[in-house]
């Protein structure tokens, strides 16, 4: 069986190998869908929309507002610190499908439920543009 919960952020971030406009600072409003497979419990329930909420939520919420930037990116790192701006510094260049790959991680990570097997994120960095990844857990 499978659920899903929708999730919406605001966030910065920019592409310095790019060869058009994403080389510039801009940022996206980000749609995450996260499907969870796994087995219904005695009640026919996979897992709690609440709970889903309550393990997915501060993961989003520390991207929300944020600018997310790779380690090697010095001089957006620097700038940020000296706006004392809020920032998410990764090991990675900031593309759509890194942030997927990411969000899977943090997600795989987090205190999910034993019943769940799988988990899929989908990242929509525009209204019709996603990257999608699936992993078994």
């Amino acid at each position: 069986m499978k659920i899903a919960k929708e999730f919406h952020w605001e966030m910065g971030h920019r592409l310095p190998f790019h060869l058009g406009k994403c080389k510039n600072l801009h940022g996206h409003s980000y749609k995450c869908m996260v499907e969870l497979s796994g087995d219904p419990d005695s009640n026919g329930m996979v897992v709690d929309y609440f709970d889903v909420k309550k393990v997915i939520g501060p993961i989003i919420e520390k991207l929300d507002h944020s600018f997310m930037v790779s380690k090697n990116d010095k001089e957006v790192i620097e700038a940020l610190q000296k706006l004392n701006s809020q920032m998410v510094i990764v090991d990675f260049e900031t593309t759509a499908e890194n942030i997927c790959l990411y969000l899977l991680e943090q997600i795989k990570s987090a205190n999910l439920p034993e019943n769940i097997h799988s988990i899929k994120v989908r990242v929509f960095e525009t209204e019709n543009s996603y990257a999608e990844e699936k992993t078994r857990i």
